[in-house]
């Protein structure tokens, strides 16, 4: 009997996506790859992330050799009529990861959806771990520690591994005073060649052609496209960059956007790697005693707890999750924000944050929750507008990464469904946290006048103009009664109308 051909999406790239073990596609099944030129026209990406991705899917092609027939089309319609011919070859594919390529795969006729792969939980036991619960407060907390102990993860005797499921207070230090860059090794990066230069030279071709636009600078390419990359930035980080990373996970400074981070959810999310080798190889680091518990806890927590919880709730909440608007946001993203024009902007953390962006297309999650998300959602800006920026200018940027993390985490937009309040603070807590605020225009402490920082001013109008909400939560009803305490309140709201349609 024939093997069937298998279809790999752009984001489903490593060995594992074509292992025939645990309901993968036939052994030996060719492989087709569509490169389809729709997807850049849809939306103004990100132009490094666009690089990425083709540079990704066109290594990959050329390592399969004879065994992948690669299409490049129009559209993925036309490129599945050439690669089916006539007779329209029954094909497989894994389960994709969002919901319109779902959609459309389904409406196919012949093609077999297999279990998605990539992840650490299939979806049949998180809904079983979600009936538990009635599908209602399905925390990460809770998620995280079934994980788990359901993959045995950092696990002694069936207790936590040193006697905490969660490390997260030793992983809160600022940045060491005076420093301005972490004296650790550098994370690993890649050399480009032939693949690279070919896709430069397309994208270059098709924008001058007015066929795509793009956002943000390209090149050099800062992140794996092959899984031997891959494998080494992982290496990289475990042995030279993991001991490190926990103390300083939620610190910022501005000539050190990379910290200690790992640099890998751009190859996760392209499939180069499996979540279950990063994070055993992070466990065996500490059994070995090369790295600290918090470090490794603290890196396992991102992975099996928060990855794959918005994995998750991707599909749990369903479509109409998409559309959520609690807080009722509805602003437009201003020009500066959607070129990613640093230098209209005089904060300096967004400035910095945004330049970041703007030039590699990432920064960490302390930037994109507490600085770029913190300003959207201060300033009430639409929250479906907000996850497509993300999704657009960030090189680990999916549909199932940035619903969730937008929708629910940063724009809190779902009303709690997924997490206990909303995450913003003033200028205080970046000032604490970073080195953004010294040389700033703009003073933390301050929340009138020329000098108050848009953040505390900010933060203050925010809470103001959610009162009735936020103050019958326990977790924010604090702050909500220190506007009690604001003698220039009516000063500091009108002058955070002022400021609304200017760069901070």
């Amino acid at each position: 009997m024939t093997a069937r051909p298998h279809w790999l999406f752009g984001d489903q790239l490593g060995p594992h996506f074509l292992d025939p073990r645990h309901g993968g596609p036939d052994p030996q099944a060719p492989v087709v790859m569509i490169e389809a030129r729709s997807v850049l026209r849809r939306r103004r990406f990100h132009r490094a992330k666009a690089h990425l991705v083709l540079s990704a899917m066109r290594h990959r092609a050329a390592e399969l050799g004879d065994r992948v027939r690669y299409v490049r089309a129009e559209t993925y319609t036309e490129g599945l009529e050439r690669a089916r011919g006539r007779r329209r070859d029954a094909l497989t594919v894994c389960h994709p990861t969002s919901r319109a390529a779902l959609e459309f795969v389904r409406t196919l006729d012949g093609v077999e959806v297999l279990a998605a792969k990539g992840f650490l939980v299939p979806h049949e036991e998180f809904a079983r771990w979600a009936g538990r619960h009635g599908g209602r407060g399905l925390r990460q907390e809770g998620f995280y520690r079934w994980v788990r102990e359901l993959r045995g993860l950092l696990m002694d005797d069936g207790e936590p591994a040193g006697g905490r499921w969660n490390l997260d207070r030793d992983n809160r230090e600022p940045p060491p005073r005076g420093a301005t860059t972490l004296d650790i090794e550098d994370p690993w990066r890649p050399s480009e060649d032939a693949i690279d230069d070919e896709v430069r030279h397309d994208l270059d071709r098709w924008e001058r052609a007015g066929e795509v636009s793009f956002v943000g600078r390209d090149g050099p390419r800062l992140f794996p496209a092959t899984r031997r990359e891959a494998l080494a930035a992982l290496r990289r980080f475990i042995a030279h960059r993991l001991a490190d990373f926990g103390r300083y996970e939620d610190a910022m400074l501005a000539a050190d956007p990379v910290l200690s981070h790992s640099l890998l959810s751009a190859p996760l999310n392209l499939g180069l790697l499996d979540p279950a080798e990063c994070v055993r190889r992070a466990e065996r680091a500490w059994r070995e005693g090369a790295a600290p518990l918090n470090s490794v806890e603290g890196f396992v927590r991102q992975i099996a707890g928060w990855r794959e919880y918005v994995w998750q709730l991707y599909w749990h909440f369903g479509e109409d999750y998409r559309s959520r608007n609690a807080l009722e946001h509805h602003a437009p993203l201003p020009d500066w924000f959607l070129d990613l024009d640093a230098e209209a902007v005089t904060a300096r953390c967004l400035s910095t944050v945004l330049a970041q962006v703007r030039d590699t297309g990432w920064t960490h999650h302390i930037p994109r929750l507490m600085v770029l998300g913190s300003r959207a959602l201060q300033d009430g800006w639409d929250p479906a507008a907000v996850t497509d920026w993300f999704h657009r200018c960030f090189v680990d940027g999916y549909d199932w990464v940035m619903l969730p993390n937008v929708v629910g985490m940063s724009q809190y937009a779902d009303g709690g469904l997924m997490t206990s309040k909303p995450y913003t603070s003033g200028g205080a807590y970046i000032n604490k946290m970073s080195d953004l605020c010294g040389p700033c225009a703009y003073r933390p402490a301050e929340r009138t006048g020329e000098r108050a920082c848009p953040y505390t001013t900010g933060y203050w109008a925010f809470l103001h103009r959610n009162r009735a909400r936020l103050g019958g939560n326990p977790r924010t009803a604090q702050a909500v009664r220190g506007l009690d305490r604001l003698t220039d309140l009516p000063d500091l709201l009108a002058h955070a109308d002022r400021r609304k349609d200017a760069a901070p």
